[in-house]
């Protein structure tokens, strides 16, 4: 509950934003702790500033009680002496939390009434702010302290203040109910998972049965120690191992998707399909038509020729309204059909983008981003940096451009 009125309110999320290690307590106590103030002996202490909060349901009004509760010793001025302008009562009061206050201040603005929570809490951290700065100009409550995660409200082990910051937490908050899985997380899927695992998507499954090796480390996200892979680990535990130090909800399946556990995408509300083609690409996708959930399929065909690299990148959206234009652009060729001497050339940078060009993809299709063209179909050339899109029920302006339809190389 703390995290979510916090990010609802301008108020309480702009101490935040300003680098305030405020909470909110089980008895509705707006604190600000980390507030530096000076005793008795000339020396800087902490304490916490708290104010009782007034709602409307979950939005902030006008403070009605211009009075703050201080935890900590009663503050003094630059040379030691109490700072009167600030005395109310000296008791203790509970604060819930199992917080509790020594002391209470009064300091009513020239107007009669605090216009907000920010303007309240600042007003009182500025005259303990004042006496502080003769005595030490480094001390400040502005420590930008990293505050943990709601576990009840965040997929993350601590607050996302980026999407804060830039104020799109509304849009943030369309992927909040979101349990994707990512098929495959070889260079394109770990990039994925690199990007899904900085929004707030609950859960995020990962399947693939193959070890992390040397290869791997050199067109994956991050970088893996000689150690780390020497044990080969499974891609999917060596990755949920790391994502997990950000986000909670990463949930490995060490095996390959088939016919046989294909249901185990059920209940899953998107799914990126960044796997070889073949029969299991087949029946994994009729899974997914079946059961009605959206997926975006990527593919990259590269070569290499006059030692240097071309080919096309492309993404494909399905949704359940048009199965059979997305099924058109998807390949399901086998690999016995491959070159043997086939390199399937991958470079991170690559992998990378085309894994940017399918989770832009969601998120248009869930309005976190503007979706003016509705395109389904997305490809990069590398040669000449076209990037081009249509709505695939368009056909014809696809092949028109040029552009292979096909998957030439899948993600390994």
């Amino acid at each position: 509950m703390s995290r979510t009125l916090i990010a609802r309110n301008p108020d309480l999320q702009r101490l935040r934003e300003e680098g305030f290690n405020i909470q909110i307590t089980d008895a509705n106590f707006l604190v600000v702790n980390d507030v530096p103030y000076v005793k008795s002996d000339r020396t800087i202490g902490i304490g916490a500033l708290a104010s009782n909060l007034d709602l409307a349901g979950d939005q902030t009004v006008r403070p009605q009680d211009h009075t703050a509760k201080f935890a900590g010793e009663y503050p003094c001025n630059s040379q030691g002496n109490p700072l009167l302008i600030l005395q109310h009562q000296t008791q203790e009061f509970s604060l819930g939390s199992g917080l509790k206050a020594a002391h209470s201040f009064s300091r009513k603005p020239p107007c009669g009434y605090y216009e907000n929570y920010y303007e309240k809490m600042t007003a009182y951290v500025a005259l303990l702010a004042k006496e502080v700065a003769v005595i030490d100009q480094d001390a400040t409550a502005r420590t930008r302290r990293i505050v943990e995660g709601d576990p009840d409200t965040s997929p993350h082990n601590y607050l996302d203040t980026a999407s804060s910051r830039a104020e799109i937490n509304e849009a943030a908050a369309k992927l909040a109910e979101e349990a994707v899985a990512i098929v495959g997380v070889g260079g394109t899927g770990s990039y994925v998972l690199d990007l899904v695992a900085k929004t707030v998507a609950k859960k995020i499954h990962l399947f693939d049965a193959d070890d992390f090796l040397t290869h791997n480390a050199f067109r994956a996200p991050g970088a893996a120690s000689i150690d780390e892979l020497r044990g080969r680990p499974k891609k999917v535990e060596y990755l949920a191992q790391i994502y997990s130090k950000m986000h909670r909800g990463i949930v490995p399946h060490p095996e390959k998707l088939t016919a046989e556990n294909a249901d185990q995408l059920t209940g899953v509300s998107f799914v990126f399909l960044c796997m070889e083609s073949g029969p299991e690409k087949r029946v994994i996708v009729q899974q997914l038509e079946s059961l009605e959930i959206p997926f975006v399929d990527v593919g990259m065909g590269l070569y290499s020729k006059r030692n240097s690299i071309g080919g096309i990148l492309r993404s494909v959206l399905s949704l359940p309204d048009q199965r059979d234009e997305a099924r058109s652009r998807i390949s399901f060729a086998s690999d016995d059909a491959q070159n043997e001497y086939d390199r399937n050339i991958q470079v991170a940078d690559l992998n990378a983008l085309n894994a940017c060009l399918a989770v832009i993809a969601w998120k248009k299709s869930r309005g976190f981003y503007f979706d003016l063209g509705h395109e389904r179909f997305v490809s990069y050339t590398v040669g000449n940096s076209l990037l081009s899109k249509g709505d695939i029920h368009d056909k014809a302006d696809v092949h028109s451009a040029g552009i292979c339809t096909k998957n030439p190389e899948s993600d390994g």
